[in-house]
């Protein structure tokens, strides 16, 4: 029973047998910016079965450790094929500067309703005062072709580290 409890509350499912897990088929993302670069994480994924539920999102920090686990459910619309992005306003909250050089790694997975999990596709960013036009560049195929829609904001504050 305590088994049972403990995975609904972090959201484990086992997956259901004859279901298909979701794929993230296409992802970018830049790799460097300043402290407070608006930073955005562009994925394309499919689920042939039509149950994508939830983002998963796990930010490790040189420095720090890893933070918890975040979610971003995925819209209705969006649980059979989605493209867009996932935003991050990378100013901590917390009144802290990071050094330069201060590196993260963000990993994203896809969650589908039975429990299934996706691949994961791994984003490290470093922290560097001297990036020139870091918010021009050029989207590669398939997010090059207009208005993608955001798929929700990564709340995670930088410095409030476990250590």
């Amino acid at each position: 029973m305590a088994l049972l409890l403990f995975s609904c509350l972090q959201g484990w499912v086992q997956p259901k047998p004859g279901t298909k897990a979701p794929v993230i088929t296409h992802s970018f993302a830049v790799e460097r910016g300043i402290y407070g670069y608006i930073w955005k994480i562009y994925i394309e994924a499919e689920d042939p079965d039509g149950e994508m539920l939830k983002i998963a999102y796990v930010v490790d920090q040189s420095g720090y450790g890893r933070y918890p686990t975040g979610w971003l459910y995925i819209k209705p619309e969006y649980r059979k094929h989605l493209k867009g992005y996932i935003q991050w306003n990378t100013f901590s909250s917390k009144t802290i500067r990071l050094r330069e050089w201060t590196n993260i790694t963000l990993r994203v997975s896809i969650i589908d309703k039975t429990g299934n999990e996706s691949n994961e596709v791994v984003f490290p960013f470093t922290f560097e005062t001297g990036v020139k036009d870091q918010y021009n560049y050029k989207l590669p195929t398939p997010f090059d072709q207009g208005n993608l829609p955001r798929l929700g904001y990564i709340s995670t504050n930088l410095g409030k580290g476990k250590f």
